[in-house]
This record gives C-alpha cells, structure tokens and sequence, in this order.
C-alpha cells in the first residue's frame, strides 16, 4: 500500500517551499502555515517551551484527567455496569500520528546544524521542539457530545422505541449516532434508574445481527471494547491475530496500559499470559513489547539518533544475510512516531528502498503486518485505518467485525481524516462504499456514524 507523500523524493517533509534557499532559517515558509498567535511569537524567546496542551487533547502531562478501568464483573445476558461519569469518553489520539492533512514539520530556525551523512550539505536540523500541541494533534472526529444533552429525555427516547409490537430502529439511530462514548455511559444508567431494566438487554432482545453488534459496540466504554475485542480475539480455537496488531500497535501509551489494567479486571487474566499462550516466536515478542505502553512520548525529534537508527535497520536486514528480527523489534516498539517518521526518512536515503519494502522482503506473516503497522502509524495513522476499512468491504462478502470495530473506535478521535484519507487513496468516498456493502438499519446507523 502506497502512502500519499511517501517517501519524498528528495528525503524532506513533502512541503511547498522546502529545503529552504540561501540562508531562509525559519520553516514553514511565510504565508504556507502559521502557528497559532503567541505573545512573543514562536518558538519563545530564551529557548522556552510551547505551552501546554489544553486538557481535552490528551498530552502526556497537559492535565489530560486518566480515566480508570470499569469495575464491575460481566452479568449474563449483558454487558457490566457502568458509571457515567465524566473521563469514560474516548482518550483523543496521541500526539504526532501522522494525522491527514499533515501537521507542519518542525520549526528549523536557530540551533546549530548537526554533521550528518546523507543530509544535503551534510547537514541536518538540530533537535528542535515539534510543532504546537494542537497542530500535531490535527485529528478530528464525527461524532462528538451533543450539546442540549439530557440523559433522562434520550432514555425515555429508547424505552418508546422498543415498547410495545415492533421497534423503532430509527428513533434508536437518532439517540446513539449523535451522542459521545461518555453521554451514552450516562443514558445506560439513566434507563437503568428510571425503569430498573439493563439497557443493553433491552436492545438485545430488540435488535439481531451487524445492527445489534454496532450499537452494542457504541455502548461499551472504549477502553472495555478494546479489552473485550483483544479477548474475543484470543478466546477458544485459533487467533484473529489482525485484531491484536490492529489495537496494540496503534493506540497511545496511557490507552495500552487502560486496556491492560481492564482487561485483568474485567476478565480477570493476564493479556500478556494470554498473547504467550496464543502466539510465538517474534510476533509473540513484538506484541508483549506493546503491551508495556512505554514508548517514548518525548516529541522532540533527535535527527542524529534517527540516522544512527536507520543505519542500525540496515545492517540488521538488508546490509546483511538474515536479519536481525530484534533490532527491529528494539527500534520500532520504543522510538516515538514522530522519532520513527525521521528514522523512515533516513532510511530511505541510506537503502534507496522505503522501510515498509524492506520489511516486506526481511520478514513475513504476522511480525511482519506489526512492524509494517507500526511504521503506517508513524507516516500517516488515518491511512492505515482507511486501508484496513477498504479491505474490509473488498471483494465477495465483508469482514462486519472490522468495519464496526473501527469506525466505533475511531469515531471521536480521527474519522473525518480517515474519510479525507479514504477518498485520496480510492478515489470513492467510505460512506459509497459502506451503502454498497450494508443495508438497511445496519447501513443506516453507519452511515449516521460516518457522516456524509
């Protein structure tokens, strides 16, 4: 799969404008991006930092509040119960994911240059700050908290709906597809207060099929679906071993240790005994080593550390005979992605074959769909998840467990890039495609969920 951008030609962010000419020190270029307005300007004079991130975007140390996990054992018949309070909504995406449009590279001006081989000139920026919080963020979902919100009202709303002969499928679409993960926590208790009956058992006796499992999917706190779907995954004979690499390998540092910490409440095992259990040999080592959540967060990229880590790739796969599985397994699973990106950059300077080729030929199977998402993640995280989306509704039948699993997870942190990023690479939107591979309530309530 091909990323738009990637790899530039010339082995630079693919931005108009640059490498700057003659002695131009300050990058982007004047009129291309702006960063927000600043007092002082930016970066801060003295060498200071950006200031922090406002709560909501979710940076390590920006008074993100850390929701806990869900207490509670699984009821027969339904899910746990929840409270509703407020930190169950989806944490946003973490910083630097290579979200769609990609945030501007970082700012070049002062600091001294670093010798490098490989860079023009020999040359190459110094470690700088990355870009102001917001900007590296630059996600965006479809969904988000309705603003005249009224918990009590949305479940009387569902309890007509389901009252009486037959059921109002559409009356319930309207409730859920507008409505955050949190709001939604809030309206299972309210029924349950106002009517001293389980929401959810409620819809499963009204609801059958994909439409059931969607709407189930959206009343489950996202830490719980994640945790539930990594136990699904591993539960009775065989391995869905894409939904492990497609959850451990994307989420955030503090999503991975939620979901750890959930998955031994809830289900009261060890996901780690379980991956060892269900899996070997590297693919077991690269997954035990995402479920540590301890990748390096710093967002200041080490141009010098990144070159000497391409070299590192190199010689450990395609400068040798055989490869050295665990370099690569070192590299990818404890680097930052925007550390990552920088390394992919200079790999392709020094192999003049992108990683991902590189990967593709030194391994194979399932190690090799984790590193190769690994390093999607690093170039552009919403290209990855439209692929895996095309993939799902691709040829004769669809994979229903994947095209709901990830537009309810990705709903509120980053589906309007991943529909922006679906358009650029198939030249049809996501939501044609999902009218010509669901019907009725089923396409009605995804559709409602993607927005059009």
């Amino acid at each position: 799969m091909s990323y738009p951008g990637y790899p530039p030609s010339d082995g630079y962010p693919a931005f108009p404008g640059y490498p700057p000419t003659g002695q131009e020190s300050v990058y982007p270029p004047a009129g291309q991006y702006t960063y927000p307005a600043v007092p002082g300007g930016y970066p801060p004079a003295g060498g200071g930092t950006y200031p922090a991130a406002p709560p909501s975007t979710g940076f390590p140390g920006a008074g993100y509040p850390a929701p806990g996990c869900y207490p509670g054992a699984p009821q027969a018949g339904g899910m746990p119960p929840y409270p509703g309070g407020a930190g169950f909504g989806v944490p946003p995406a973490g910083p630097g994911f290579g979200g769609y449009p990609q945030p501007p590279a970082q700012n070049y001006a002062g600091g001294g240059p670093a010798q490098i081989p490989g860079f023009p000139g020999g040359q190459a920026p110094s470690p700088m700050p990355g870009p102001p919080a917001a900007m590296v963020q630059g996600t965006q979902g479809t969904i988000r908290a309705a603003a005249d919100f009224d918990a009590g009202r949305d479940a009387e709303i569902l309890r007509k709906a389901m009252k009486g002969f037959g059921t109002d499928e559409q009356a319930i679409i309207d409730v859920v597809a507008n409505r955050s993960n949190d709001q939604r926590q809030k309206i299972k208790a309210a029924f349950k207060t106002m009517y001293g009956k389980d929401l959810i058992k409620d819809l499963k006796s009204e609801l059958s099929g994909n439409v059931e499992e969607l709407i189930l999917a959206l009343f489950m706190p996202s830490t719980y679906y994640d945790a539930w779907s990594l136990r699904h995954a591993m539960k009775g004979a065989g391995t869905q071993e894409s939904v492990l690499i497609e959850i451990l390998c994307t989420r955030t540092n503090q999503e991975i240790r939620e979901i750890v910490n959930c998955y031994k409440s809830e289900f009261g095992r060890d996901i780690e005994q379980d991956i060892r259990a269900d899996t070997s040999g590297h693919f077991e080592r690269l997954l035990i080593s995402m479920c540590q959540g301890n990748r390096d967060e710093n967002q200041t990229v080490d141009y010098q550390k990144a070159q000497e880590d391409a070299q590192r790739l190199y010689q450990a796969g395609e400068g040798r005979l055989g490869t050295d599985e665990s370099c690569f397994n070192m590299v990818l699973a404890s680097r930052s992605f925007p550390q990552l990106k920088a390394t992919v950059e200079a790999y392709s300077r020094i192999a003049n074959r992108d990683l991902l080729s590189s990967i593709d030929r030194e391994f194979s199977g399932n190690v090799e769909r984790g590193l190769k998402t690994i390093v999607q993640c690093a170039l552009n995280r919403p290209a990855f998840f439209a692929e895996r989306l095309y993939h799902s509704m691709k040829g004769a039948g669809t994979d229903d467990s994947t095209l709901i699993r990830i537009v309810v997870t990705r709903s509120e942190i980053d589906l309007v890039q991943i529909k922006q990023m679906f358009t650029q690479m198939y030249q049809k939107t996501l939501a044609t495609m999902i009218a010509s591979d669901t019907s009725g309530d089923y396409r009605r309530l995804l559709l409602a969920i993607v927005g059009q």
